[in-house]
């Protein structure tokens, strides 16, 4: 089991703010701060926008070590994500959104290309408010998830910003209402287009990611200091400029299953020890053949 417990989730827990299934606490092995603080446009934590992945139940991984049979009769649901919002942590000052998948939602997510889990993973340091040995680990293998599906994914996200940017009905009062008021449209939509362009090209061009390369420019972009034609025409060229990246680039079309599913079963086994009870792992019957293979060849030899 993890040995590291997360004090934030637990004290939050312990008084009633948040409420999340009870062994969840002590099992999750990543939380990171999103958000304009991660994207280095602002200093103001509180409001804390916070994602992270813990590791369920063992059954809950491996549902036939409950008597499940795949595509038999009822199924139970099995945890894939905990969401609470608007948590309000009076004692500090702070606000919390938290969503907390399971790994394999996790590790789902990020092979999809998914731009917000992608970012989560590639969070700078001080953004990581809670990480374990697992946490670590995934971090430091966080590059092999990448590969040029994130085109069309961080493409798509930044086109519904472009769509979201200009809608005319904000609920008067409120900071987007001001901002059209005052720039005729809503400069964080628009930074977020931005952003998701560049963190494409970073993806296509580099097989990496740093989410405040372009800080500089996205709060140049909030401070509303680009007009609306100023946004779609980036917008466009950006866009040609990536198809041709897209075409060149050297990273794989698609995620490399294999390699990401032996870090999956890594995390997994330090987590809960071996997982001989719930998964069969040729390879690994296979190694060990070998091995023995070849001591007994040095002993014949010696």
């Amino acid at each position: 089991m993890a040995n590291k417990s997360n004090m934030l989730l637990q004290r939050l827990s312990k008084e009633g703010l948040i409420h999340p299934p009870s062994w969840l606490p002590l099992n999750t092995h990543y939380l990171t701060i999103m958000g304009s603080v991660a994207y280095g446009c602002s200093s103001d934590t509180s409001d804390c926008d916070v994602y992270g992945f813990c590791i369920p139940k063992l059954e809950d991984l491996f549902p036939h070590l409950k008597g499940e049979i795949p595509d038999f009769g009822r199924q139970k649901q099995s945890f894939s994500q905990w969401e609470e919002h608007h948590v309000d942590d009076e004692k500090y000052k702070k606000q919390y959104d938290f969503t907390v998948f399971s790994i394999v939602r996790y590790f789902t997510l990020l092979m999809e290309n998914n731009p917000n889990i992608v970012d989560s993973i590639f969070t700078p340091t001080n953004c990581v408010m809670h990480c374990t040995a697992v946490g670590n680990t995934v971090r430091e293998n966080r590059r092999i998830f990448l590969h040029k599906g994130c085109f069309p994914k961080f493409k798509g996200y930044a086109f519904s910003q472009l769509h979201k940017m200009t809608i005319k009905n904000p609920e008067v009062g409120s900071k987007r209402y001001e901002d059209i008021q005052k720039h005729g449209y809503d400069v964080k939509f628009a930074y977020h287009i931005i952003r998701l362009l560049d963190e494409a090209e970073q993806i296509l061009t580099l097989g990496d990611l740093d989410l405040q390369r372009n800080r500089e420019q996205l709060k140049s972009v909030r401070r509303g200091e680009w007009t609306e034609q100023d946004i779609r025409d980036y917008f466009s060229d950006k866009e040609k400029q990536l198809e041709k990246i897209y075409a060149e680039s050297k990273l794989p079309w698609g995620p490399d299953e294999e390699k990401i599913k032996t870090l999956l079963l890594q995390c997994l086994e330090h987590h809960f020890g071996s997982l001989d009870k719930a998964i069969v792992i040729p390879e690994r019957y296979e190694n060990a053949l070998r091995q023995i293979a070849e001591i007994c060849r040095q002993l014949n030899i010696n």
